[in-house]
C-alpha cells in the first residue's frame, strides 16, 4: 500500500487537475477589495477585502491576507484570515497561519504554532489533527 500523503496538492488525481486550466493568482503586494467567486484553484500572495466564494482550491500564501468570508473546496492556509472559512473538504492550517473567525472543514489539520481564534467544526466528525511543520518550502 502507497504512503498517505497529508496535503491534497500531492495526491495523484489532484495533481490532474493541476495539469488543466492555470490557477488564479493574486500576486504578493496586490490589494484587491471586492467579493471574490470563480471556479479552479486560486493563490493568493496578496491582500482581498470581500468575501469570497470559491468552487475549487484556495492557496493562501505566508504573504497573503483575507478580509472577509471565504467558502472553497479545499485549502490550504498559511496567511491570516479575519473573517469565517468554510471548506466542504479538506482543510490544511500552516504553523504560519492566524485566523480570527469560525473554521469549518470535512477535514482540518491544524500545524503547531497556528493561531485560531474561534469556533472550529468539523463536519466529518473525525478529530482535528495537528501536526509538526517539517518542510521548509513554506
Amino acid at each position: 500500500m502507497s504512503e498517505q500523503k497529508r496535503r491534497f496538492l500531492e495526491h495523484p488525481a489532484f495533481q490532474a487537475v493541476l495539469g488543466g486550466p492555470a490557477p488564479t493568482v493574486i500576486a504578493a503586494e496586490t490589494v484587491i477589495v471586492g467579493d471574490v467567486r470563480g471556479q479552479g484553484m486560486y493563490v493568493v500572495c496578496g491582500e482581498v477585502h470581500g468575501n469570497g466564494e470559491l468552487e475549487g482550491a484556495l492557496i493562501l500564501s505566508a504573504t497573503a491576507s483575507w478580509h472577509g468570508d471565504l467558502r472553497a473546496h479545499q485549502a490550504i492556509v498559511a496567511g491570516s484570515i479575519l473573517g469565517s472559512i468554510i471548506v466542504k473538504d479538506k482543510l490544511e492550517i500552516g504553523h504560519t497561519a492566524v485566523i480570527r473567525g469560525r473554521v469549518s472543514a470535512r477535514t482540518i489539520a491544524i500545524a503547531t504554532g497556528a493561531i485560531v481564534e474561534g469556533e472550529i467544526e468539523v463536519t466529518s466528525g473525525m478529530p482535528v489533527v495537528s501536526y509538526e511543520e517539517k518542510r521548509q518550502d513554506q
